[in-house]
């Protein structure tokens, strides 16, 4: 369908210019107004003003200069049933919109007082994209300037297909509903706390081979952290895969020093630091390398190559870090199907799961923990080192958890536990050596003595727990007779 007149109206006038030339060397007639038609004016890129084609001057000060029917009759006009009251009205057909919004979340995040902020809720856009994305029958609308090559494509060979125009009013429908989404959670938010509608939007879908089994259907989506990673080799990442990288990472983030983290079934199976990378590694790896075999890995330093060829040693899914030297990815391309990613940037967001028929979301405010030694007994400089080092794998294990660590390694995890004295005596049972001189992390406080005395029977000498319990005397009576030293944090760390 050959494109007779384009109304531009953008914010961002990145690219326009070269676009509305694109345009008028084609032939077609460019309609503009306030400050797209001043960028078109200074480029001597001939249109129509607006006002002067609506025979309605821009008022209150620009927030009135679209809305009016020879702009939206022209957007929304059927050809072939509505040309006879067009032409009765003086309404030209709008073949082409180009339209993108007041930067209402970007001024958002800048804290503006609401009186200000408001002036950036666009209300003429949204209006214009939504009547031409109704019209996708005979109306092209683009949002962004990534999607003016598109445009200048279709010019050159007589216009749009309707499959296109189609997948152009969704992806228009796509942004109008994400900025409505913004508005609405920022104005819920101005009282702080969650609001009583919750609206999210995620994009870059990405359909994934199946779920966590083969019968199930999955995506992923988002375009930051963890959900935006594509390998730089390897196969497809699946869901599990995802879900092992974001567990594995979010437990690397609590360590500053070399640190290696193997996650399998979403659970740390081997963790340690160390004085430079490799060494890390390889501890984390001897701690259950029954494990680690096909484990998803995540390093917070550069991968070299002879750490390459230590990974490639053992069948590993997932390796993830900061950076690859040249020599580590041509090492690590014998194996094929190892997926290896760069470590992303934290993207700072709620956790939301689903329930039947809803969904749960989770924020964790800045805090802080409140640690006191609450035996007779101070811990070592030695097992207060453990003690760090166990209370931060704790946290990201899988409820009821039990961690024995010394001061650069776990040596001892049971996850995921309806008892915590079972977690404890499972940690054991994994031990990677002698628990001698061990330090014990717990996520919830002891409601018994029980796993205390189950931990100091294996060699531990200092546990660390939340504490709170009505029965925290009584705990405190058997580390004392035990000579454990014990810590409270004052902070649970459930992971279901």
């Amino acid at each position: 369908m050959t494109m007779k007149w384009a109304l531009l109206s953008v914010w961002d006038k990145t690219g326009i210019v070269d676009l509305a030339k694109a345009l008028v060397e084609n032939g077609i007639n460019l309609l503009s107004s306030g400050g797209t038609g001043a960028v078109l004016k200074e480029a001597h890129i001939p249109f129509t003003e607006v006002s002067a084609y609506t025979g309605s001057p821009e008022m209150m000060g620009g927030r009135l200069k679209t809305l009016h029917p020879k702009i939206h009759g022209g957007l929304l006009g059927r050809r072939g049933i509505d040309d006879e009251v067009m032409a009765e009205h003086g309404i030209e057909l709008i073949d082409l919109l180009v339209v993108n919004l007041y930067p209402f979340e970007m001024m958002a995040a800048k804290a503006l007082p609401l009186p200000d902020l408001i002036e950036y809720i666009d209300i003429g856009g949204p209006a214009m994209i939504r009547a031409a994305a109704k019209n996708y029958h005979d109306v092209a609308v683009v949002t962004d300037p990534a999607g003016y090559e598109r445009i200048r494509e279709a010019v050159k060979r007589g216009g749009f297909t309707e499959d296109e125009r189609l997948e152009l009013a969704k992806l228009a429908f796509a942004r109008t509903a994400a900025y409505d989404v913004a508005i609405s959670n920022h104005l819920y938010g101005l009282e702080g706390g969650f609001p009583p509608i919750y609206s999210v939007q995620f994009t870059n879908g990405r359909t994934l081979r199946y779920g966590e089994n083969p019968h199930q259907q999955a995506a992923v989506y988002g375009e930051f952290g963890i959900a935006d990673q594509q390998p730089l080799q390897g196969k497809q990442m699946s869901y599990n895969n995802y879900l092992d990288l974001n567990a594995a990472v979010g437990l690397l983030r609590e360590f500053d020093g070399p640190a290696a983290v193997i996650v399998k079934h979403n659970n740390p199976c081997g963790v340690s630091v160390g004085e430079e990378i490799r060494t890390a590694y390889l501890t984390a790896r001897e701690v259950d390398p029954q494990s680690a075999y096909g484990s998803v890995v995540a390093l917070n330093r550069e991968v070299d190559a002879a750490l390459a060829e230590d990974l490639c040693g053992t069948f590993v899914e997932v390796v993830a870090a900061p950076s690859f030297s040249p020599g580590s990815l041509v090492i690590m391309k014998k194996k094929e199907n190892m997926r290896v990613l760069v470590l992303p940037a934290p993207a700072q967001a709620d956790e939301v799961r689903s329930i039947d028929g809803g969904l749960l979301v989770q924020r964790t405010p800045p805090h802080l923990e409140n640690w006191t030694v609450v035996s007779e007994r101070e811990p070592t400089e030695e097992e207060m080192q453990a003690l760090r080092l166990a209370w931060k794998v704790c946290k990201h294990t899988k409820s009821n958890t039990i961690i024995f660590a010394d001061q650069t390694r776990t040596l001892g995890i049971g996850a995921g536990q309806m008892s915590r004295v079972d977690s404890a005596k499972i940690a054991i049972e994994k031990a990677a050596g002698p628990l001698n001189g061990s330090a014990v992390a717990s996520d919830a406080f002891l409601p018994f003595p029980d796993t205390l005395e189950v931990a100091a029977a294996a060699g531990a000498t200092a546990l660390i727990q939340p504490g709170g319990s009505i029965r925290d005397p009584l705990v405190i009576e058997a580390a004392n007779k035990l000579n454990i030293a014990m810590v409270f944090t004052g902070t649970r760390y459930f992971r279901h």
